[in-house]
């Protein structure tokens, strides 16, 4: 067991560090001081977004942080809070309070590591790209909405979670707009929008956030900040905290840990697989998801929101010389200085200024040139686009995420359906034996003595019924059944009993069964399963011909 944990689990930073020299420090160093910067703000306007306080999201930058890049699987990855998140958390803090949101990340977290060591991570990075695309635009539109009241400065109620309520809330509420804060808002925007024109070493969100709250301050500008809605930040990280829970309550939260758990698997793998195509690396998937894992069981027991793979802060690493993991270890430390020296001055940060960078992340989240493209798809691929979108929009995204797998699963079982094929082929192949004739002297048609049939394709529980249908030996049956399997990919128990079905069948009319060309992987799941002695050894043949060279050993016998 030790030793396979150990194949399994084998964190980049130990391989790394046995090459490690000062050039890859000086680099590791730039970027992680940058990153950490960038992810300030970030970690701020997330926490906000998902209903829970800037410590929290601070919190999980810098522990989560940490903990992904010094044990995970990649070379540059950056961890920490990220808008996948912010929905799913908002609608379990609203339901089951913080102790709930603890507790959904700590089951998240042990679900990670078992998708790790069950060495999932492969085949996680084959969700359907038109439901990643699907739920993460649908994540980008209601992350944008959740910013209207923030940005545009307006006085509303409390917001409801849900999208049309709370958009009309917004309608009547339009009357309140203050223009300072939009105009501030908007200023923010054009600082995103034009500074990387300018410099793309200093990031656009740490000198928006930096003008914008100088401007505030210094001209006692009468807007809505950090301190005025939630008190002074803490120059400190929580203290250990573990949450109150009840049996009832972790049942109800199943679904939604699951839920959390599938996207920081996605988020973190798809993040890592970019990351190795912008650095020529390849990352360790199982390693990431175990490092994900324990990440979601340590940052919530201090106060922590769940955590995976950033894509833009990763990318924002590379771009800035990273190398190893240690990078993303010095971005955590740096997060951690600001935090212990200037933290009480994050209070001061406008809400607006956030409100607009989260604003342009929901633009890039939004992937709109991938929807519009997938929308000229096959006709299946954009229905699981449209169905999991507006199920993330205007319903749930854990109902989003289950609808669109569930849809997923029944088109990849069309697709396999329509290229699985099973006909007769009788007529196709020549024989010298007279007997083989379809008609007797008389010309009449006479009950044939071999029929052979071919397959083609994956024999699974998705095509067992036409399995049946087509190999239904009928009233006449042959004396000789061949079955060749030289294209049959794969072989499941359904499949296996649809074969069990036929072999009764000719047991019954005392037909042969014959099977050749059988592959390895069906080969071994007769064999596991017993079938293969059913039918008998001599009955597996290499070829069609070693199968008609055993018909004429029959004939003769």
């Amino acid at each position: 067991m030790e030793k396979t944990l150990q194949t399994i689990f084998r964190p980049k930073l130990f391989s790394t560090l046995k090459k490690y020299t000062l050039a890859l420090f000086w680099g590791d160093l730039s970027a992680g001081l940058i990153v950490g910067i960038v992810a300030l703000p970030l970690a701020i306007a997330f926490a906000i977004a998902s209903g829970v306080t800037p410590e929290r999201g601070l919190t999980t930058a810098i522990l989560a942080g940490f903990i992904i890049s010094a044990l995970g699987g990649s070379r540059v990855q950056i961890g920490g809070p990220t808008g996948a998140f912010v929905v799913i958390v908002y609608g379990i803090v609203e339901k089951y309070g913080i102790d709930g949101l603890i507790l959904c990340s700590l089951m998240a977290g042990v679900m990670l590591i078992l998708m790790g060591l069950l060495q999932l991570g492969s085949i996680i990075k084959f969700i359907p790209y038109p439901l990643t695309v699907g739920f993460t635009s649908g994540i980008a539109i209601i992350i944008f909405s959740s910013q209207i009241k923030d940005f545009f400065g307006l006085k509303t109620p409390a917001l409801p979670g849900d999208f049309i309520e709370k958009w009309e809330i917004y309608f009547h509420a339009f009357r309140t707009l203050d223009h300072t804060t939009t105009l501030l808002s908007l200023a923010s925007l054009a600082i995103l929008a034009l500074w990387p024109r300018i410099n793309r070493k200093i990031p656009a969100s740490a000198i928006a956030l930096l003008f914008m709250t100088l401007i505030v301050h210094f001209f006692h500008l009468p807007v809505e900040t950090i301190g005025s809605r939630f008190g002074k930040l803490s120059a400190g990280l929580p203290s250990f905290n573990f949450p109150y829970f009840t049996l009832a309550q972790a049942r109800g939260l199943i679904s939604p840990a699951f839920t959390v758990a599938l996207l920081g698997a996605i988020e973190s793998l798809l993040s890592a697989t970019v990351a190795d195509g912008m650095i020529g690396g390849r990352h360790r998937s199982n390693t990431e998801l175990i490092a994900q894992g324990i990440a979601n069981l340590v940052a919530p027991l201090f106060g922590g929101i769940p955590a995976t793979g950033a894509i833009a802060r990763t990318a924002t690493n590379i771009k800035n010389g990273a190398q190893t993991p240690v990078a993303g270890i010095i971005h955590a430390l740096t997060l951690l200085f600001i935090v212990l020296l200037f933290g009480s001055w994050a209070s001061q940060i406008p809400l607006c200024v956030l409100s607009a960078i989260l604003v342009v992340v929901a633009y890039h989240m939004s992937e709109w040139h991938a929807f519009k493209s997938l929308l000229k798809a096959p006709r299946m691929d954009i229905a699981v686009l449209i169905v999991t979108f507006l199920l993330t929009v205007f319903f749930d995204l854990t109902v989003a995420v289950e609808v669109g797998l569930l849809l997923s699963l029944v088109l990849f079982m069309k697709r396999m359906t329509d290229v699985t094929s099973i006909r007769e082929i009788t007529s196709e192949i020549s024989y010298s034996e007279p007997s083989y004739s379809e008609k007797d002297e008389l010309g009449k048609p006479r009950q044939k003595d071999v029929v052979v049939y071919e397959a083609e394709g994956a024999f699974f529980f998705g095509i067992a019924e036409l399995l049946r249908n087509t190999l239904d030996i009928g009233s006449e049956p042959p004396k000789i059944f061949i079955l060749r399997m030289r294209h049959v990919l794969a072989l499941d128990a359904t499949g296996l009993q649809a074969l069990r079905d036929l072999h009764r069948q000719c047991q019954h009319h005392k037909t042969q069964l014959m099977i050749s060309g059988i592959g390895a992987q069906p080969f071994l799941a007769m064999q596991r399963s017993g079938f293969l002695q059913e039918i008998g050894r001599d009955n597996v043949l290499a070829t069609l011909d070693e199968a008609m060279r055993r018909v004429q050993a029959l004939k003769a016998a």
